[in-house]
């Protein structure tokens, strides 16, 4: 039978409800150590489903059909480190 794996947004959501009960500090020790773990799992978690939504975002396809790496033009890149535009190249 499958199971049906919580969203980004339902992690989220009982992260926060973690991180409040273990701040409100009426918890008792055992409980709020579990519940500690529980959070850094739920963490580590939704960091691998944003990394890998930034994996997806940064590839585009080129007129083969073929994943490829998405690279900005040389402007944008200038502009990203603080360098003038001097040359006339458009940042996008």
């Amino acid at each position: 039978m499958p199971t049906n794996k919580p969203t980004f947004e339902e992690n989220m959501q009982r992260l926060e409800q973690i991180v409040q009960e273990l701040q409100n500090g009426n918890v008792p020790l055992e409980k709020a150590l579990s519940e500690f773990q529980a959070g850094v799992k739920l963490s580590q978690t939704m960091q691998q489903t944003l990394q890998n939504a930034e994996d997806t975002l940064t590839k585009m396809m080129n007129p083969d059909g073929e994943e490829v790496p998405f690279t900005r033009d040389k402007g944008y890149e200038k502009q990203a480190n603080g360098e003038s535009q001097t040359d006339g190249d458009v940042p996008f």
